[in-house]
């Protein structure tokens, strides 16, 4: 795995996160011997087969094959890549950054951006005690008539900025933050007055509040919708040090609290998934007044295999349908479209027809609402408008895989009159997109991988393998092994990797894809063995085998070129063959 970070530096952080301290704060452990057992939190199960090894810093389940260190595991409970995670990781160690040991403004950068992250929570507490309050009836009527509960405005941690120009600034003022500081958060408004001195006020007055919280709780912006009919409807914080609209989505918090989401629905509104989120839908969240991007796609992508896009009827969503779906597309995120009926959007059609009716919402690939889209544009009533809408959909249909084109072929067929053999004329079939391999809601991707290569037999590769745990327990001598005893690359790879040094719980990092990893990490667990004896031992039972076998291996050939060698080349043969018969005598 590539990273921007430093070896050693590296090193030094994983062994200052305890792996069994950090998983034991998302999984309850028990220790059995050398190990931690515990139920695996990346799978259902009632049997606990999630084992984490305390010595060697690893975790590894029997059940799914899931395994790796401690920055792996943060990576898949906080759906975050390998630098966030170091990152992450490193800030709980307090431990400095490599790249920013050395720079200076490094301090004045961290200490700003937990001053705005301090004075956000603050000013989300306020608005959301404000609510509560006369001064936030009006937020409260107007929550309370889209049919909001208690339970859900304290979950979305809703609120209420007061019909006033300043209480909040003045607030956050007395409670030690500077003018500065709220202009730079985006909660406050500096001008110049007309006599040049600077006056400031509230970026949000007389708006039901919705703060924008990342995944790790932490409040970056708001948006704010207004209680009367002017403009703008909604007003979102602009982009500051902590926020940046086009990188993050709202309730990307609850997202990471959801587990084992086959989908993630993306909607327009802050009240869309507010809605849904009361009516028992999970996995839904929205852009923050932007349409989707890739960065947004990329986010996405970490809490589920595929994104449905649950848009507004009216036209602009269903636009916006289409740029996401080509988002989608370029992140190679599968994706599909919710069709509401009527035109209504996410928000009214459960609020009418109920978290069943949701259930029931037909979800359609990005080919058939394209194919929709397309035959609003045309007036099939005319054989113009059949032709060219047939000529446009023979291009959409082209490109999805055999099945779906069978089903869609006949639907056009059906709407513009034409045989299904001159529509498949009409695709260019040669210019045919590669057919994306779709997954199964809920699965966890893996690639796929070809058998691994025959040249150790079956009990060989076992006795290998069990000879790299020994060897990565660092109790057996390692002038007990070469690198010639191992045929598979990996072992060997791993075993040059362990003679040089490198610590057991660094060499996930440095697998191809997760069957690597999950095979490494399986291997390099502290062995169940007790005591070295023991260990020496079942290595010199293991080299005993792979030694055996190769020699055998060499008699055989040798047997074979005997039988058809020259005058000249047969001393030395026969030479062979009674060393390498000596040697078997010997193991035997």
């Amino acid at each position: 795995m590539s990273s921007r970070f430093p070896a050693a530096w590296l090193d030094e952080l994983r062994s200052r996160s305890d792996i069994v301290q950090l998983v034991s704060g998302y999984v309850a452990l028990n220790k059995k011997g050398r190990k931690y057992w515990g139920l695996c939190p990346f799978h259902g199960e009632k049997t606990p087969s999630f084992s984490v090894d305390g010595e060697h810093q690893l975790y590894y389940c029997f059940g799914c094959k899931a395994g790796g260190n401690v920055f792996h595991f943060y990576m898949e409970m906080e759906h975050c890549t390998f630098n966030e995670a170091v990152e992450q990781l490193a800030e709980r160690a307090h431990m400095a950054l490599p790249e920013m040991e050395k720079d200076e403004d490094y301090e004045r950068r961290r200490t700003q951006r937990e001053r705005l992250l301090a004075a956000n929570r603050e000013a989300a507490r306020f608005y959301h005690e404000n609510l509560f309050t006369p001064q936030g009836a009006a937020s409260l009527a107007y929550l309370r008539r889209r049919g909001l509960s208690d339970g859900v405005i304290r979950k979305f941690g809703l609120g209420a900025s007061p019909d006033d120009w300043s209480v909040v600034s003045d607030r956050l003022l007395q409670k030690g933050f500077t003018l500065d500081e709220l202009v730079l958060a985006g909660l406050t408004v500096r001008k110049k007055s007309d006599n040049g001195k600077d006056r400031y006020f509230d970026m949000f007055r007389s708006r039901a509040m919705f703060p924008i919280i990342d995944a790790h709780g932490n409040v970056l912006a708001f948006g704010g919708r207004t209680l009367e009919k002017k403009e703008p409807k909604y007003l979102n914080t602009a982009d500051t040090p902590v926020f940046n609209k086009r990188k993050g989505v709202f309730a990307a918090n609850l997202l990471r609290q959801q587990r084992h989401l086959d989908r993630v629905i993306l909607v327009e509104g802050y009240m869309d998934v507010v809605s849904l989120t009361q009516f028992g839908v999970e996995g839904v969240c929205a852009t923050l007044g932007t349409a989707l991007t890739n960065e947004q796609a990329r986010l996405l992508k970490r809490y589920a295999p595929q994104v449905y896009l649950g848009y507004d009827g009216d036209s602009a969503g269903q636009h916006a349908i289409l740029r996401g779906l080509e988002i989608l597309e370029q992140e190679n995120v599968p994706a599909r479209v919710l069709d509401f009926p009527d035109g209504l959007d996410p928000d009214e059609f459960i609020r009418r027809d109920g978290a069943e009716g949701f259930r029931n919402l037909p979800a359609i690939s990005p080919a058939a609402y394209r194919l929709r889209r397309l035959k609003d544009g045309f007036d099939l009533s005319s054989q113009d408008g059949r032709l060219a809408y047939a000529r446009g959909a023979s291009e959409i249909v082209s490109a999805v895989d055999p099945l779906e084109r069978d089903v869609l072929l006949g639907q056009l067929s059906v709407e513009t009159g034409f045989p299904r053999e001159t529509l498949t004329e009409q695709m260019n079939l040669a210019a045919k997109k590669p057919v994306q391999q779709r997954m199964e809601p809920g699965n966890r991707p893996r690639p796929l991988r070809a058998d691994r290569s025959d040249a150790a037999s079956s009990e060989d590769l076992k006795a290998q393998e069990m000879l790299i745990s020994l060897f990565a327990s660092g109790q057996i001598p390692k002038d007990m092994i070469e690198e010639k005893d191992f045929d598979d690359d990996e072992l060997k790879s791993l075993y040059r990797e362990l003679a040089a040094g490198a610590s057991p719980a660094s060499l996930p990092d440095l697998a191809p894809d997760d069957v690597s990893r999950s095979r490494y990490t399986r291997l390099l667990l502290t062995p169940t063995a007790g005591t070295t004896d023991e260990m020496i031992a079942m290595a010199t039972d293991c080299l005993t085998r792979i030694r055996k076998t190769r020699l055998e291996k060499r008699y055989e050939e040798l047997s074979q070129e005997i039988s058809t060698a020259s005058g000249d080349r047969l001393p030395g043969l026969l030479k062979e063959v009674q060393e390498i018969s000596d040697k078997l005598k010997k193991l035997k």
